[in-house]
């Protein structure tokens, strides 16, 4: 068994405070960021590359391509494939999409997915059939998918997710449970869901001061227990 550790951040495009967003990651010592609201247009190559540099991090995949999803990996994590997807949108409403990978960490091989699910309600529905359909597709027999549901678990959409993956902070709560808004937490709509065969070993919002000023939502750790491909 390997043990990973994953983090889910809705940064906020960047607008609050970069630093203060690489600074939590560091904290954390992630080996992979499941990062939603990425830089998606000016430079937003070149900004998705300096938030991975300093946070200690590189680029695995995502961006503007992903619908700003993004995801970032530490030196512990090797890149076996990726894809970027971009869901189905409704007129008038954002681009959501999944950043996906499948990687090497410690001798785990871990399908990760990053969404953002919207905040309408139809629509929303609509994107979690998209997603269980794209995750039964990953080529990975571990899979996580972490993101921003923009609901609150006791809402169908989540327990959707609940229904077909584990929610991590159900499992095995570890730190604080709410992740929104960040100055002042009330609710839950952000969360790691893993798929059956990995073990949650915790799961919260992790305790860093810079949080409250990073972003507008609150970043979640999941540290997970994942069978070593060798002997999977």
């Amino acid at each position: 068994m390997a043990e990973v550790r994953l983090l889910s951040y809705n940064v906020r495009s960047l607008r609050d405070d970069r630093h203060a967003v690489a600074q939590v990651i560091r904290a954390c010592a992630p080996d992979v960021v499941c990062v939603q609201e990425a830089p998606r247009f000016l430079r937003w190559r070149s900004r998705c590359a300096a938030l991975a540099r300093e946070s200690g991090m590189f680029v695995v995949t995502g961006g503007r391509a992903a619908g700003a999803m993004l995801l970032l990996g530490s030196a512990r994590t090797r890149v076996l494939s990726t894809r970027n997807v971009l869901l189905a949108r409704s007129p008038g409403l954002h681009q959501r999409g999944l950043a996906m990978a499948v990687l090497e960490i410690g001798g785990a091989e871990l399908g990760v997915a990053s969404m953002h699910l919207s905040l309408d309600e139809h629509e929303r529905g609509e994107q979690v059939e998209e997603v269980l359909g794209w995750l039964g597709r990953f080529g990975a027999e571990h899979v996580v998918l972490a993101g921003d549901v923009n609901e609150t678990p006791a809402r169908p959409r989540w327990q959707r997710l609940a229904g077909v993956l584990q929610d991590g902070w159900a499992v095995a709560p570890s730190g604080g449970e709410h992740t929104s808004p960040a100055a002042g937490p009330v609710k839950r709509i952000d969360g790691v869901f893993a798929g059956a065969g990995i073990r949650v070993l915790s799961c919260g919002v992790p305790d860093v001061p810079a949080a409250s000023r990073a972003s507008d939502h609150l970043p979640v750790l999941a540290v997970l227990d994942v069978p070593d491909a060798l002997r999977a």
